[in-house]
């Protein structure tokens, strides 16, 4: 199923971009906004949104700024979850979207949780997937330590490697052609070279956080327990964890179910951060979300 590009201009004026893929059939439901994490872009979602176009809904799959065809920022301290969220309210205005289900992988989470707290009329209902408003410190610095590093790579088989070398931890099962398919979503073709889809200095805030505190790694989510309280608040929020994620550990979880005894929970098995989606349990999961909202 294909998509149409739609573009929208940031309050400080950066060109944005989202993949726009249309409801099929009957409209059955609102709209669903899906949001990437930190290195990653839209592409993430060409599995995903489809088959919930297919069910009748529209989806926007967002290039988050710094990202896959959206602007880079040439104030690289600008990006953060607060820059984020007040990116997709930019969107949901340019649109007319007054209401819509938010799937946030992992940054794309925080985004969500963060739009929670000044648009909350915006959001019908939420996926978390494998994140959440206290994250692993383990997770947290692997995550740091490959932010911002090598972005360009010569040959193919060097950028295959990179995607493995990165993400092997969490997909354990793939072979040769997944890393392939894999790969051809983080890296777009340039120069004769293979360059990772996203600006290397969305690390910037990270590195500004490492040199004041003991763990940088940590400013990629301070505690946000009341964002979280608010977005549950009220409306069916769903939790997909990747069985051997780093995470968001069991210990996570459990805090997150007694602070929010209601939201959805349901784990990836042989996965770890984050999952696609697309796995039987986090679709079935999904379907149930879609169906209350």
């Amino acid at each position: 199923m294909g998509f149409t590009d739609l573009t929208w201009t940031s309050a400080d004026g950066l060109g944005l971009h989202a993949r726009d893929y249309a409801p099929v059939g009957e409209i059955t439901g609102l709209p669903v906004i899906c949001i990437h994490g930190l290195t990653r872009n839209s592409r993430d979602f060409e599995d995903l949104a489809p088959l919930i176009a297919a069910s009748g809904r529209r989806v926007l799959a967002v290039d988050v700024r710094g990202r896959g065809r959206s602007a880079h920022d040439p104030q690289p301290l600008n990006y953060h979850p607060g820059t984020y969220a007040a990116d997709i309210g930019a969107l949901l205005d340019a649109t007319g979207i007054a209401r819509a289900v938010f799937i946030g992988t992992s940054m794309g989470g925080l985004i969500t949780l963060v739009l929670a707290a000044f648009r909350p009329e915006a959001i019908a209902a939420a996926v978390l997937n494998d994140v959440g408003p206290e994250l692993s410190p383990v997770g947290l610095a692997r995550i740091a330590a490959y932010a911002g590093g090598a972005s360009r790579f010569e040959t193919w088989a060097e950028a295959v490697d990179y995607a493995r070398a990165i993400n092997e931890a969490a997909f354990p099962a793939y072979g040769a052609a997944d890393w392939d398919r894999f790969a051809r979503r983080l890296f777009d073709e340039r120069d004769g070279g293979f360059v990772l889809a996203c600006d290397p200095d969305i690390s910037a805030p990270i590195r500004a956080a490492a040199a004041q505190q003991k763990d940088g790694a940590q400013a990629l989510a301070p505690d946000m327990y009341p964002l979280f309280r608010a977005l549950t608040k009220d409306r069916p929020v769903l939790l997909v964890r990747g069985a051997i994620s780093d995470l968001v550990d069991p210990p996570i979880v459990a805090r997150m179910q007694a602070a929010a005894p209601d939201m959805a929970v349901v784990e990836v098995p042989g996965v770890g951060h984050a999952p696609m989606l697309t796995e039987p349990e986090a679709w079935a999961a999904i379907i149930q979300l879609l169906k209350r909202s």
